[in-house]
């Protein structure tokens, strides 16, 4: 497949990889880890002065008109650069929602806020009980008159400490498994009965548990069609996949030439130990994993663009990749580095940790394997 990129696709990413080169050293990146946002909200400013955060949102909503596979370009360079900030949570996953949900008066008080970086949003899907499955949702919202009231709990939400809004999955009809009855909120996370609890991801990003008592939302807040929300969310959640599945190609090819470096400047026995065979055959390992990598990543692109019927196989495949190669490109750069390889002066474990979420990230490999058994033997 001949797989190329227009001029402007070129000059964003360009545009991003000068902006990682520049301005996120692994220094300035490890301060940031350590504040309370947990990155910076001077450099999301500049993320909106470059115009990266309108990449995903049609012109009619003020927009660049980008699509997936921008989205690609956008994520890979950010991968690279192991970047804190949460373009992920509130550009692809909560802008992605407000885009496609269909509700033109969500969509216009709130996209242009994204879009010039003054919103934060997250999305709230995951509850304990649920492990990967997003149709497995309890928290419930009864309706009230001409509002909802929500009550329920979720679990590790991505960007939910700095959030200003959440798009939250509750259930507003069926039984807890059902696809049918999943409805889509937009809550504003100071509202009363919202209560957050923060912590700190391995890869020192922060996410919260977020509870919701008797929270009241109006029906005018619902984000696509009510009893309807889990095809969205898993629209959503499949082209923020194959994003994601473009970071962890920026983090591996990373990986792979920081240790080749390495191994040219390292020596034993009087001799670089780039020079020796068994090492060599290893760094080839890793340039395969992160090759394999990157077909999956386009192949998925294209299916999920064109709206193939195989896009949910393609899907599910890349993420199995992303977990085996990741390991696979994760484990040599700590051989080769050896010792110094683990410690949190080296940017190496840090990527490390980096690749072993994004393999949790909306199904581990092993889950993702099993639904892909699944289908096929569906199909």
């Amino acid at each position: 497949m001949n797989f190329s990129f227009t001029e402007e696709q070129n000059m964003l990413r360009d545009s991003i990889a000068k902006f990682v080169q520049d301005e996120y050293e692994f220094s300035t990146r490890e301060k940031l880890a350590k504040t309370d946002a947990g990155f910076s909200a001077e450099n999301w400013q500049t993320f909106a002065e470059l115009g990266w955060l309108s990449v995903p949102f049609t012109e009619e909503q003020g927009g660049f008109g980008g699509s997936v596979v921008d989205n690609i370009v956008v994520m890979e360079e950010l991968g690279k650069g192991l970047v804190l900030e949460p373009y992920m949570a509130t550009v692809l996953m909560f802008g992605g929602l407000l885009r496609d949900g269909g509700n033109a008066g969500l969509q216009e008080a709130n996209i242009p806020a994204v879009i010039e970086g003054s919103l934060q949003g997250a999305v709230a899907f995951a509850e304990q009980q649920s492990r990967f499955d997003l149709n497995n949702v309890e928290t419930r919202a009864e309706a009230a008159g001409d509002d909802y009231v929500i009550n329920g709990e979720k679990i590790v939400v991505i960007n939910g400490a700095a959030a200003n809004k959440l798009i939250v999955s509750a259930r507003t009809s069926g039984d807890s498994l059902d696809e049918s009855g999943v409805s889509l909120f937009l809550v504003d996370a100071d509202a009363e009965g919202v209560s957050k609890s923060v912590f700190r991801m391995m890869d020192g990003q922060a996410v919260a548990n977020i509870s919701f008592d008797n929270v009241k939302v109006s029906a005018a807040n619902v984000v696509g069609e009510l009893g309807k929300g889990f095809a969205l969310l898993k629209k959503v959640v499949q082209e923020t996949i194959v994003a994601v599945g473009a970071e962890a190609v920026g983090i591996m090819d990373k990986l792979k030439d920081t240790t080749v470096e390495y191994t040219k400047t390292r020596e034993q026995f009087g001799i670089a130990i780039g020079k020796f065979q068994a090492l060599q055959h290893r760094m080839v390992d890793m340039f395969m994993a992160c090759e394999q990598t990157r077909s999956l990543v386009y192949r998925a692109v294209c299916s999920v663009a064109e709206g193939k019927a195989e896009a949910e196989q393609d899907v599910l495949a890349l993420k199995v990749m992303i977990g085996r190669a990741g390991k696979l490109v994760g484990d040599e750069a700590f051989q080769i580095h050896g010792g110094i390889g683990m410690t949190d002066e080296l940017d190496v474990g840090h990527y490390v940790k980096r690749l072993m979420m994004i393999n949790t990230l909306f199904g581990d490999a092993d889950y993702s394997q099993q639904k892909f058994a699944e289908l096929a033997i569906a199909s």
